[in-house]
């Protein structure tokens, strides 16, 4: 009797060739089949018989029949490469990224912008790639990333982070979330000038951490030291605590479009935040490529336009009456 080593010397050839002759009743026919020599057919049946201890067919001028133990094989042979087809059309729609998983730590609303576009086009090109979102802050996201529990963390600034790989895509204006009474909503858009004196509120849970540094680091330049409060409450409630006059807070662009009872959305002249992706070299994860790749094109359309709209506005603007192009 052969020992476990030995039926491990099954090939996948062995299987198709069984099969083939099983159904053709003859070598001859198989091998006509499927495009291999009859002899092909016959030594490799054989080998596949020598392997498994017994005879699968009963050889006979017109051809073979299945013994019993041959009839006891082809089930499981079928399933086996059954199995192994299935698999195979699974592992090629995952490579072309057809199906998959991938997970995106954010950091960016998903009201509008960039990220909103790139995630619906993803979604359109590769419908079926299941696409997991995480909230969090740059750091959390970041060591993530690392130990491959996201595939890929879409967060602000351009910093490097060890071990992992970066490349900034987009920009989006700040903006100072006002109550619609304050009297700073008189004005188009604000300086830090404006908001030194200003009370503010920021979540507990993120990005409100990243918030509280950007305007310490920004009012603290002027000689300020800003007067924070932190909220221990969500997106919706942060801003109807805005609305009664609890404080003022900051968001990117990318929200502005979302409309709220009782506030108003001004512009920081000059405050452009930075987004970049950040991923793990060590990620091989092809829908989280083939998402990477979406990214990278969408982002140099992007700049394509604004460079053509920038050189449009200088062409047809006097020299003194040059509009901004960020409002």
């Amino acid at each position: 009797m052969p020992d476990v080593g030995e039926v491990a010397v099954i090939e996948l050839r062995h299987l198709r060739y069984f099969i083939a002759a099983a159904d053709h009743g003859s070598f001859r026919k198989a091998g006509a089949d499927i495009g291999v020599q009859e002899s092909a057919i016959s030594r490799r049946i054989r080998d596949l018989e020598d392997a498994l201890g017994a005879s699968l067919f009963q050889r006979h001028s017109g051809g073979v029949l299945l013994t019993h133990a041959g009839q006891r094989f082809l089930c499981r042979a079928r399933a086996a490469l059954q199995q192994i087809h299935h698999g195979a059309k699974d592992v090629a729609a995952i490579g072309r990224s057809e199906d998959g998983r991938v997970k995106v730590g954010i950091f960016s609303s998903l009201a509008s912008g960039f990220l909103a576009d790139l995630l619906r086009a993803y979604d359109r090109d590769h419908a079926g790639v299941m696409v997991d979102l995480v909230d969090g802050n740059p750091p959390e996201h970041v060591a993530a990333v690392r130990q491959l529990q996201l595939d890929v963390a879409f967060i602000t600034g351009t910093s490097q982070w060890p071990g992992c790989e970066t490349e900034n895509l987009w920009f989006e204006r700040v903006f100072v979330v006002l109550p619609i009474d304050h009297p700073l909503t008189a004005k188009s858009r604000l300086d830090w000038q404006d908001l030194a004196h200003e009370t503010f509120i920021v979540s507990e849970a993120a990005p409100g951490q990243e918030i509280r540094d950007y305007l310490v680091q920004r009012l603290a330049a002027l000689g300020h030291h800003p007067d924070i409060q932190l909220q221990f409450v969500g997106r919706d409630n942060m801003l109807s605590l805005v609305a009664v006059g609890r404080g003022l807070t900051l968001t990117s662009e990318a929200t502005t479009v979302a409309r709220f009872p009782g506030i108003v959305y001004r512009p920081v002249a000059d405050e452009i935040l930075p987004f970049s992706a950040v991923w793990s070299p060590r990620n091989d994860n092809p829908a989280c490529r083939r998402l990477l790749s979406l990214a990278r094109s969408m982002s140099r359309s992007a700049a394509a336009t604004i460079i053509q709209a920038t050189a449009v506005i200088l062409l047809t603007s006097s020299p003194l009456q040059i509009p901004d192009p960020w409002l």
